[in-house]
């Protein structure tokens, strides 16, 4: 796990396994208590720490779970299963699987909602999870690059702005999907997303019909 201590904060070094029982107690709160009820002292009293231990790692609420939600997402990883196409599924998937997890949906809309008044909140939620994660969209590209599939790109900023927009092409149809329509992102699913998102909307168009 990434230590999200402030840069230049001194002291007794952090606790890697208390952190990690404090995240997951914060997911396990959000599941039985909700964000309105959840509290860090019944997050402390979960994860078996003092409370001063929980201010002294985070602000407030805001910051702990997007950092236990943020912790998911870490889970995510690259698989090398071939093909562009076939490794944009096998992330997706894993994504769908995360958001699934109902301490996943917990968090991550309760964290969304707040973030609606807190610009504070919004730029941690960019830090801890958007940039993050948008290490898988510059891995995948590499790894198509070295098959191949995709040519080499001159233009720095103008990679960065595909980056950008591929990831929030896959986590906004992704999210909306399994968030908001409550649909499954099953197998089907994510295979006609990817033909679409690689092909551009004219492969999902039907064939024309004679007439």
């Amino acid at each position: 796990m990434q230590s999200r201590t402030p840069a230049g904060r001194t002291g007794r070094p952090r606790s890697v396994t208390a952190d990690a029982a404090i995240l997951a107690a914060t997911r396990q709160a959000l599941v039985d208590l909700g964000w309105s009820k959840l509290t860090l002292s019944d997050v402390a009293v979960r994860a078996g720490v003092a409370k001063t231990t929980l201010y002294r790692r985070w602000a407030g609420k805001n910051e702990l779970v997007v950092d236990a939600v943020a912790e998911l997402f870490d889970e995510l990883t690259l698989p090398d299963r071939g093909s562009l196409a076939a490794d944009i599924e096998g992330v997706v998937l894993q994504f769908a699987a995360i958001l699934d997890r109902p301490e996943a949906r917990s968090g991550l809309m309760a964290v969304v909602a707040e973030a609606t008044r807190d610009e504070a909140l919004r730029e941690r939620i960019r830090a801890s999870i958007v940039d993050r994660q948008k290490r898988l969209v510059l891995a995948g590209r590499a790894q198509a690059q070295a098959r191949g599939e995709l040519p080499p790109e001159s233009d720095a900023r103008e990679a960065e702005r595909t980056v950008d927009l591929i990831f929030d092409m896959v986590a906004g149809a992704v999210v909306h999907r399994t968030l908001v329509s409550a649909e499954p992102a099953d197998e089907e699913w994510v295979h006609g997303f990817t033909r679409v998102l690689l092909s551009g909307l004219t492969s999902a168009a039907p064939a024309d019909r004679p007439a």
